[in-house]
């Protein structure tokens, strides 16, 4: 046990990394020696950074916490502090539930855990933050909480209505990153496209990704988790204009049948679904659609997957993923809705889904063999440079694997040529 280090574990979505990194800082400022997700933590003081989203997010939160409580309870810690979406959902449960915690936290009011320690707050930094991520890439948070008022989701009750930040706050930090060595942006927010209701009465994504567009030493730009419904059309031409926006889009539909979307609280049509599909690639040639499906949510038919699965074959995304229903206690379907699709059923739908949208990855894949694409280079692993191109972010979407031919370094640039593809990766060669 280290005196005066601080292990730090983030469990959950990219957003609440942000919140960590921006702990670790202040906790830095205060003199404190701190470690990210170690598989062997040797601080005297642990926080863990919760998600409480699904069901399964909530039971690793849970096992991560229960573990930290034996270690302490063995004397191999002498504090742990809880914070993030599961202690700001079940703060008071989890009070009464795990004593061995010393203060859980909810997720907006972390900052009182360096209060707690005897410590300061140091204002000066507030836009600053510890890199988990290579120095060459970070996540950018640009707002906080959702208006969308979708049937079953909890994030809504988690985090409260949607809070843009400023945009000289946002435009302020990226320029901060950029003087540390940052490269490339992932933007993220609960829901991109409500960013600036709030604060100036319109959707700003537009104007903020031009702004950053435009800061000197921004390379790559790339946008994470929209809403379908009112998408802001200007948005079209800045990602058309600008080099460094890349033609990229996260995007969840959900679903595509007018029963679900209905019964969904999507605010949005099978038709006017096709129509903004249609919309991305007639605006953006070449975009790189990602989405997210659901099966098995109350009241799906076989006629509903069925025009599910029309949909995948026909919009033909980049990238898809998919799960299946799981009620989420306090939201609108666990209160007005039958959980009424078994669990074979769910899982029988999700494989078939699946597969569709595997035989459509390998194809698009494939057929990348012989093209060149610029791409920037992660890290480097046995005999390969591994790198990924403007249409593919970290963590979650395919690689590109370069054989060591001469020293490249992380967060360089290089234009390869595609030499071969499997369903998830590619091989190529420098040109």
């Amino acid at each position: 046990m280290r005196k005066n280090t601080i292990d730090i574990i983030t469990l959950g979505c990219s957003k609440n990394l942000v919140d960590s990194e921006k702990l670790m800082r202040q906790l830095e400022a205060n003199g404190y020696r701190v470690t990210h997700d170690s598989e062997n933590p040797q601080g005297e003081i642990a926080v863990i950074n919760t998600c409480g989203f699904i069901g399964d997010a909530k039971e690793e939160s849970i096992n991560m916490i229960l573990e930290f409580c034996q270690a302490k309870e063995a004397g191999r810690l002498k504090k742990l502090y809880v914070m993030g979406c599961l202690s700001e959902r079940y703060l008071h449960d989890l009070e009464v539930e795990i004593p061995q915690v010393d203060r859980f936290y909810g997720k907006f009011d972390w900052n009182a855990l360096i209060t707690d320690l005897g410590k300061a707050w140091h204002p000066e930094f507030s836009l600053e933050r510890r890199l988990t991520t290579p120095k060459h890439y970070a996540y950018l948070k640009i707002s906080e909480g959702c208006d969308r008022k979708c049937a079953y989701c909890a994030i809504p009750i988690i985090t409260g209505k949607h809070v843009s930040r400023p945009i000289e706050d946002v435009l302020e930090e990226v320029r901060l990153l950029v003087a540390q060595g940052v490269k490339e942006f992932q933007v993220i927010a609960q829901e991109l496209t409500y960013y600036g209701i709030d604060l100036y009465k319109k959707q700003m994504l537009p104007e903020l990704i031009e702004r950053m567009a435009e800061i000197p030493g921004v390379k790559w730009i790339r946008l994470h988790y929209a809403y379908p419904a009112h998408f802001p059309e200007d948005l079209f031409r800045v990602m058309r204009e600008h080099d460094n926006v890349c033609k990229y889009m996260d995007i969840a539909l959900q679903h595509v049948s007018d029963n679900m979307l209905e019964r969904m609280r999507r605010h949005v049509t099978k038709e006017e679904t096709y129509a903004l599909v249609e919309r991305f690639r007639r605006e953006v040639p070449g975009i790189a659609l990602r989405t997210t499906l659901m099966v098995g949510f109350p009241g799906e038919t076989e006629e509903d997957f069925e025009e599910l699965k029309e949909f995948v074959r026909h919009a033909r995304f980049d990238r898809m993923g998919a799960f299946a229903y799981s009620e989420e206690e306090g939201t609108y379907s666990a209160r007005h809705y039958k959980d009424d699709v078994s669990p074979e059923v769910k899982q029988r739908r999700l494989d078939e889904l699946m597969s569709i949208q595997q035989e459509i990855s390998s194809e698009l894949s494939h057929a990348k063999i012989g093209k060149e694409f610029r791409i920037i280079i992660d890290r480097k692993e046995g005999d390969y440079y591994v790198g990924r191109t403007e249409f593919d972010s970290p963590e979650v979407d395919p690689e590109v694997l370069v054989k060591e031919e001469r020293t490249l370094h992380v967060g360089s640039f290089h234009r390869v040529r595609i030499e071969d593809a499997d369903d998830f990766d590619l091989y190529a060669r420098l040109v």
